[in-house]
């Protein structure tokens, strides 16, 4: 997907315009020619509202022609028969792409009773989520009738709208689509940011295996350079936070047992807000460890 800068697609034309934005709505270009319309933008929140428009004001058959233009999720048919590269990129970044055999069972299940009850897919905003939050919420989504699943999809479809035209366009403003998770270490036996340690985060899974989402090593401010997510959402999910901290103490030859009681320390929590800001730091001694919720 090559970046465009809001003012380029303000000044171009409105095939190249349409070109650059059609297949921000899956397949459906249509909805970047209504929007065209309105140029010039001020900004990406104002152009993205333009377009979320003409999704509102669009009569039923089309939002339902819209809904039906999405594939399924973790359907081997239908990568095999090619999706755009929006939607793969957007599967691939949550692992539906290399599912266990479980979690494909799962997943193949909760699609043809969805696709059973509703006679179009489950659409859901995958960036925003892990494998574990997806199938959680097919279940909670399908007792639901067809007119809250119709709305509901197309809220999902804006959402993974507003997520492409984030990457896409470049703007002075920016859409509230992205979050954070950040952590730090405190070493209070010597009551100084703990420099040097090793930090491991991993998404948890039920069915399949826990995923490595990034490694990271705190500076001298006992922080990681760069948050642990950052510039997208933090997707729903459980997680666990690895800190070697043996080894911390050991090089700064602080008196511990051995082997050191404190060695590796898991922090296991949830998030449920993925533009939200959430910061899981650590407060420890060669003897005790403290955490709370920061933000």
């Amino acid at each position: 997907m090559s970046q465009k800068t809001l003012s380029d697609l303000n000044a171009c034309s409105k095939d190249d315009f349409v070109g650059a934005l059609a297949n921000i709505f899956e397949y459906s270009p249509w909805i970047a020619e209504q929007a065209a319309a309105a140029r010039p933008f001020a900004g990406v929140n104002q152009l993205f509202a333009a377009m979320k428009a003409a999704v509102d004001r669009a009569a039923p058959e089309l939002r339902l022609a819209l809904i039906k233009a999405h594939p399924d999720l973790a359907s081997k048919t239908q990568r095999a028969a090619g999706l755009t590269a929006e939607s793969n990129a957007e599967q691939n970044s949550v692992g539906l792409d290399r599912l266990s055999d479980a979690e494909y069972e799962a997943f193949e299940r909760v699609n043809n009773a969805y696709r059973d009850k509703f006679g179009f897919p489950y659409i859901v905003c995958v960036r925003r989520h892990t494998r574990d939050s997806i199938l959680r919420d097919f279940e909670r989504r399908l007792p639901n009738d067809a007119q809250t699943e119709t709305q509901k999809s197309i809220e999902e479809i804006c959402r993974i709208a507003a997520l492409r035209v984030d990457q896409l366009v470049i703007s002075d403003d920016r859409l509230r689509v992205q979050g954070r998770l950040s952590t730090h270490v405190l070493d209070t036996h010597s009551g100084k940011p703990a420099a040097g340690i090793a930090v491991e985060l991993i998404e948890l899974s039920d069915l399949g295996a826990s995923r490595v989402v990034t490694r990271a090593v705190t500076n001298a401010d006992g922080r990681t350079d760069q948050p642990l997510i950052d510039g997208r959402p933090v997707p729903i999910g459980r997680y666990e936070l690895m800190f070697s901290v043996g080894s911390y103490f050991a090089q700064r030859q602080v008196p511990m047992s051995d082997p050191p009681f404190l060695d590796q320390i898991p922090l296991r929590f949830s998030v449920s807000d993925p533009e939200g800001h959430l910061h899981v730091p650590l407060l420890v001694t060669p003897w005790s460890y403290a955490t709370y919720r920061g933000s």
